[in-house]
């Protein structure tokens, strides 16, 4: 019978990512030991747990690669996850600690991601889909889904810089057309990314010095804090006007949201954990200096127009200290699990492979051996293994994927 083992991870210094210490990822990956040091001028963005084949973790014991072992041992998945995904771990996870904005972006759906692949390979290098979600570990700032339409006419209307952009007609248009509101915004948002970089300049400088002649009860309605950090992370880039078509959602720690395949979205600030299907697709619009593909984009998009708070997503209690959020996809879920000190329980039997990372406090694992659980540790659980828990003096923390 298989048994519980530890994992090496890796981590990733993208230019959103926290500096030093100030990172969450940086933490946990010095106590979970998978750095021996942290560098206080290096940036800190993502923690990986897997078995993607960019940078899968490894197994701490040997230091294979968890892709190959698993290949070895493909019973670790269980017959359930085997018979639906093959003899691949489905998902991945990861912690994310972000000091700025990361691209406007949209995942495809299965269907297209394989077309993509065909097309583009060296730009869209998997055929899988990416449907994500994240929980909060701080508080943490997003962009999702489309505003509901109400809210993008305001805007349009009262920033005389879209009118010059898109122009007149089509935002009357849009404002008086309740019936094609979806082809309508997609013709405005599609002519707002693909406008000229001189016209987006002048627009941006001009709405910029608006906002500061703003009383700031206004400036807040016009979200001036926000579009300025924005235009400091990012100048001259349209991505800062669609700060007025999206979503502007703030999570509080333990909070989360899913995006499903279409669903644009960038995460501003903050630290979360993530867990998404086994894939690296994606396709950016903006607030980036990466590969940029608006027609791609808007031909993906989901532009149907839904409040802020729709975008939350709520876990369900399993019991007295697992809330699980399941989204409506196969590949995976994931799990808070908040243990008080001094606790001895087992965790519930998952019949999929999972993995854990401890977050905050001490205790201990007792399957078939002992292991210690920390901060930062992450542990592959086989399917069906059962694990008991003997938590320390403080309460525990931990996230569970499977």
């Amino acid at each position: 019978m298989l048994e519980v083992f530890e994992l090496q991870c890796c981590i990733q210094n993208y230019l959103w990512g926290k500096k030093g210490f100030a990172s969450e990822v940086s933490r946990l990956s010095l106590a979970g030991q998978h750095i021996d040091f942290i560098d206080e001028k290096q940036l800190y963005a993502e923690l990986w747990m897997g078995a993607l084949h960019k940078n899968p973790s490894l197994v701490k014991s040997s230091g294979q690669k968890l892709s190959d072992w698993i290949k070895s041992n493909n019973e670790v998945l269980g017959e359930k996850s085997r018979l639906q995904f093959g003899d691949q771990l489905p998902f991945l996870m990861k912690i994310l600690s972000i000091n700025s904005a990361l691209s406007i972006q949209v995942h495809p759906s299965k269907d297209y991601a394989e077309e993509l692949h065909k097309q583009y390979p060296e730009i869209y290098q998997d055929s899988n889909h990416k449907p994500e979600m994240a929980i909060a570990l701080s508080k943490f700032e997003a962009l999702c889904g489309f505003r509901p339409y109400s809210e993008i006419k305001f805007f349009l209307e009262e920033i005389p810089e879209f009118q010059m952009i898109v122009g007149y007609d089509l935002i009357d248009q849009f404002k008086r057309d309740t019936t094609n509101s979806q082809y309508l915004l997609k013709d405005i948002f599609y002519k707002l990314l693909t406008s000229e970089k001189e016209i987006i300049s002048q627009s941006l400088n001009s709405h910029k010095k608006k906002l500061q002649s703003l009383c700031d009860d206004k400036r807040n309605v016009f979200l001036a804090k926000l579009f300025n950090q924005l235009d400091c992370w990012f100048p001259n880039d349209v991505g800062c006007f669609c700060i007025y078509f999206l979503n502007y959602i703030q999570l509080s720690p333990g909070q989360a949201i899913y995006l499903g395949a279409n669903e644009p979205h960038a995460y501003i600030y903050g630290d979360c954990v993530e867990c998404m299907a086994c894939s690296d697709n994606v396709v950016r619009a903006g607030l980036t200096p990466k590969y940029i593909d608006v027609k791609t984009l808007c031909k993906l998009l989901n532009f149907n127009g839904a409040p802020a708070e729709s975008k939350l997503f709520c876990g369900v209690k399993e019991n007295s200290y697992t809330t699980l959020f399941r989204p409506p996809v196969p590949d995976f879920a994931l799990a808070c699990i908040k243990i008080p000190a001094d606790e001895i329980c087992e965790l519930l039997k998952r019949d999929v492979a999972s993995i854990i990372i401890v977050i905050h406090g001490q205790g201990k694992i007792n399957a078939s051996q002992e292991l210690t659980l920390s901060p930062g540790k992450v542990f592959m659980i086989p399917a069906n293994v059962i694990i008991q828990i003997h938590v320390g003096f403080e309460s525990l923390e931990l996230y569970q994927a499977f």
